[in-house]
């Protein structure tokens, strides 16, 4: 299991990790919308934007993306999220449940083209994201 950082964007993200590419060294992957299985049910004006991007250098690895939830939006202090990554959804089942105690669940875990994903805001205002990438 690992714990990334993930940072999200308004509509910048491809630059912004352009530039960190630079400062850092390492691997840019760059994912849009529009290039993703998620491009049917996204609306025409979000296909542009950054599902995922991700820099990998050595032991550094930085996630990212545009913000796509358009009734919500960005402010400092929910741009920058835990996220919780590994192959064990048993795993991160638990520490989602565990985290939801008091805690906004905006995404429950479920199947997604990509992995089991959810999401939370824990009960201290922390954003916590999860992936799990099989049944492990």
């Amino acid at each position: 299991m690992k714990l990334i950082p993930y940072l999200l964007f308004d509509g910048s993200c491809a630059e912004a990790m352009t530039f960190y590419r630079s400062v850092l060294g390492g691997k840019l992957s760059i994912l849009k919308v529009k290039d993703s299985p998620a491009k049917d049910r996204m609306p025409a004006f979000q296909q542009e934007k950054v599902l995922n991007a991700r820099i990998e250098s050595g032991a550094l690895t930085i996630s990212a993306s545009d913000w796509l939830m358009p009734g919500q939006t960005p402010q400092r202090g929910n741009t920058v999220c835990l996220f919780l990554t590994g192959e064990s959804i048993s795993e991160q089942k638990e520490f989602f449940d565990k985290l939801s105690e008091g805690a906004d669940v905006t995404n429950p875990l479920s199947d997604q083209f990509y992995g089991v994903y959810g999401a939370l805001n824990d009960r201290f205002g922390v954003r916590w994201m999860f992936l799990a990438n099989n049944a492990a």
